[in-house]
């Protein structure tokens, strides 16, 4: 049998940055210095936590956009066209973030928080767990998997096609798939809040970015990619502050439930690795070639923790136990995805020598 072997890219991928190098220190240090500041500084983090306007923290939205808005200007939503090309890694995307992805979640957060770690967890908070978990699933990564894909070798093209596609459903479908997984654990859903979420974190930014990033082509290739060198420290920086904010906000329950910020990685960290694995199998069987299966693994495995921490918080509250099940979230994406990234690449040799696909039509 054929396989599918995707053309490589004409141009060799850019070394790692510095942060993308040390990811796992930055971000362990800034857990370090948010829950230091959290407990140090608690009535400035007090204040910071009002300013919202419509349940919407101003201080954290701004951060989210100025973090994801430089990664969004990368994609270009032209890359749609390239989908029918890699339709069976798109396929196999599409199905583990949408069709098991947050479902998987939604069973794990039952049989461990209700069941298995019940006697461990205060009660009233049990449905704020879950609802964290099943936020956490239903956003499929945005911007970091840049990072992975480029970690592994992954095809850039597919990974734009992905990302582009992932983030046209996630407007549209991220609300009801999230609204009818609350509902179905009893938990009432404020719809106005969510969906001003979506709007706020996924379809303002992805105007703002197209328009953007429209406006730079015109000036020309050289002058786009100028000010993405530019504009590239300011997401860095967000994404560092951003992390800051949440721990300090999250420190007291961090250093004083310790045992349940471990219950609550347990979930995640089991989805992680069967979606991770599932897509990478699939992709696998169906014969996509290895640098298609590995964004395609690394998106079902990674969240958009920004979306979803910012819903915990609009919907349940700074100090929920949703938005403690979502800062876990971010608390071992990391170490976790740079995990995958090596299981991935080691596993390359397996992966090619096991193709099956029928001839690509």
């Amino acid at each position: 049998m054929n396989t599918t072997v995707l053309p490589a890219p004409t141009t060799a991928p850019a070394p790692m940055s510095v942060f993308e190098r040390y990811l796992s220190l930055w971000v362990l240090l800034c857990i370090v210095a948010g829950v230091a500041l959290g407990q140090m500084l608690p009535g400035l983090f007090q204040a910071i936590g009002r300013m919202e306007v419509a349940k919407v923290n101003l201080p954290v939205g701004l951060l989210i956009w100025v973090m994801i808005i430089p990664m969004l200007l990368k994609i270009d939503f032209a890359a749609l066209s390239q989908v029918r090309q890699h339709w069976r890694g798109i396929g196999v995307t599409l199905f583990v973030n949408w069709a098991v992805k947050p479902f998987s979640m939604a069973l794990l957060g039952w049989i461990f928080i209700r069941h298995l770690f019940a006697p461990w967890l205060p009660p009233d908070q049990a449905d704020s767990y879950i609802a964290g978990l099943i936020l956490l699933a239903a956003a499929p990564c945005t911007a970091m998997v840049f990072v992975w894909s480029r970690l592994t070798g992954g095809h850039p093209l597919f990974t734009l096609s992905q990302v582009a596609l992932n983030d046209t459903i996630m407007v549209f479908a991220f609300a009801p798939i999230v609204a009818l997984l609350l509902g179905l654990s009893s938990i009432i859903v404020p719809w106005d809040t969510l969906v001003t979420s979506v709007a706020l974190y996924i379809v303002i930014p992805v105007v703002i970015a197209q328009l953007w990033r429209q406006a730079l082509m015109r000036r020309g290739q050289a002058t786009f990619d100028v000010a993405l060198a530019r504009i590239g420290p300011w997401s860095i920086a967000a994404l560092l502050a951003t992390l800051v904010l949440l721990f300090a906000f999250q420190g007291k329950a961090i250093l004083e439930q310790p045992l349940i910020i471990a219950m609550l990685a347990v979930p995640i960290l089991i989805q992680v690795f069967f979606n991770s694995g599932l897509a990478y199998w699939l992709n696998r069987r169906l014969g996509e070639a290895h640098n298609v299966a590995c964004p395609s693994a690394l998106i079902g495995a990674s969240n958009f923790f920004e979306l979803a921490v910012a819903a915990a918080i609009s919907l349940f509250g700074f100090e929920s136990g949703a938005a403690l099940a979502t800062v876990v979230g971010v608390l071992i994406e990391v170490p976790v995805m740079l995990l995958v990234v090596h299981v991935v690449n080691r596993s390359k040799g397996w992966y090619e020598a096991g193709l099956t696909a029928q001839p690509k039509t």
